[in-house]
């Protein structure tokens, strides 16, 4: 079964690969995201290693020049998916959105480094990409988090690559609707509507990227402009972690300047981190940067903050808190809490289960010593596959497939979890 498995999402892999880059699925997701080729390139890693390099490469070859790198590349025209360049307009030279994705590229070149099959390539690649990655954090730390509290904010939704989740929904309420131009939604097309966003949520992402776009996609402005302005522990964790895992590369290559900074990042972002810490709730919450309050909303974001290195009482309640979900639902991990009103089991980031997720909480616990949830979220999500193939998310009580099909980073983690155990650092 193994072994079957991993053939059918190599199958994904290549048939999603457009030459040097993949999209997530075919039809609803026709360019290339960010967050999802750097976690694809894991996949590829196990049987190509120069494509998983080359998938990163392409990626970093669209950074922009102040060292943020956009969430999407549009490398063909495709008007299957909305909105498109004509909607983004930043003038790249090759079209790319103007927001940015949750940072994994640091963790993702530092496990191709880890475990390469061929060192000299892993090293000469490596050598390469550091410096821009370090770049894009730097970015971060500059252009989003301007007082120097040590965590960024995300300006938009789909930054945090958690679209409508239950913890924008009161921020998000301070966006308005009014001038946005006319569109035509592309994805209720590919997909089921009832498990995607509202029209209302669109209309509101449309207007912050309206907003930016005024602006002319100055990144020294666009942080204070936005009336969308939030912490995210998930997101935060992802790049507390990635700078660390870049700080040890960073060392291993003598590249002494960036190691010590990269290292700073993230020992002040773990500190900061204690911020968002919820004794209530058990688990970390998002902030509303604008009032400084932290949001009430139990959702995956405060368990995702488990992907970085946190002290031991932290990653324990996380297990706790995990270990009560598994309680409630037969598939870990929801990406909120079942028993919340806002709970949907079958809409997008608003209760369905997330491979790519499942993946880096399971990581992030068992480096924390924290193997047992770990090993359940990672059978979880094993048998998601078995039962409903290859699909971008699941329905954490019934298993059934939401969202696009022959999912890329959905079969690029398959072949992740049945490659290797997950081990502590």
């Amino acid at each position: 079964m193994t072994d079957d498995l991993i053939e059918q999402a190599k199958a994904i892999l290549r048939r999603n690969d457009r030459g040097g880059y993949t999209v997530p699925t075919h039809g609803l997701y026709p360019f290339q995201w960010n967050w999802d080729s750097c976690l694809s390139a894991l996949g590829f890693s196990h049987f190509d290693e120069e494509r998983a390099w080359t998938e990163i490469d392409t990626l970093f070859a669209n950074q922009w020049p102040d060292g943020m790198v956009p969430h999407i590349v549009f490398h063909e025209e495709d008007d299957g998916y909305f909105p498109g360049p004509d909607v983004w307009r930043t003038g790249r030279p090759v079209p790319t959105s103007g927001i940015t994705q949750p940072p994994v590229a640091g963790f993702a070149v530092r496990r191709l480094v880890d475990r390469a099959r061929d060192p000299e390539l892993a090293a000469d690649r490596a050598r390469a990409l550091l410096p821009k990655i370090h770049a894009w954090h730097e970015w971060f730390y500059r252009c989003r988090d301007p007082q120097g509290t040590g965590l960024v904010a995300i300006i938009h939704p789909w930054e945090s690559g958690r679209d409508n989740s239950v913890d924008w929904d009161d921020v998000f309420e301070r966006v308005p609707t009014d001038g946005v131009e006319p569109f035509s939604r592309r994805d209720i097309q590919h997909a089921n509507p009832s498990h995607r966003p509202t029209q209302a949520q669109y209309e509101r992402y449309i207007w912050l990227v309206q907003r930016f776009r005024s602006l002319g996609w100055d990144n020294t402005k666009l942080h204070d402009a936005s009336p969308f302005q939030v912490v995210d522990p998930g997101f935060n964790a992802i790049l507390i972690r990635s700078c660390s895992d870049l700080a040890d590369l960073a060392e291993r290559f003598e590249l002494g300047e960036i190691a010590a900074q990269a290292r700073a990042f993230a020992e002040r972002g773990v500190a900061a981190m204690e911020a968002l810490w919820s004794d209530a709730m058990g688990q970390y919450l998002c902030q509303d940067r604008t009032t400084g309050k932290l949001i009430q909303s139990p959702s995956i974001a405060g368990l995702l903050a488990g992907f970085a290195e946190l002290p031991s009482p932290r990653a324990a309640a996380i297990a706790k808190r995990l270990t009560l979900l598994g309680e409630q639902v037969d598939y870990l991990v929801p990406s909120h809490d079942p028993s919340q009103p806002a709970f949907d089991s079958l809409r997008y980031w608003r209760g369905p289960v997330w491979l790519i997720v499942n993946y880096m909480i399971a990581d992030g616990l068992t480096r924390s010593g924290q193997a047992s949830v770990a090993q359940r979220i990672i059978a979880d999500s094993l048998r998601l596959i078995e039962q409903s193939g290859f699909a971008e998310y699941y329905d954490p009580h019934t298993a059934e497939p939401c969202g696009g099909d022959q999912f890329t980073w959905t079969a690029a983690i398959v072949i992740e979890l049945l490659s290797q155990e997950l081990t502590p650092a």
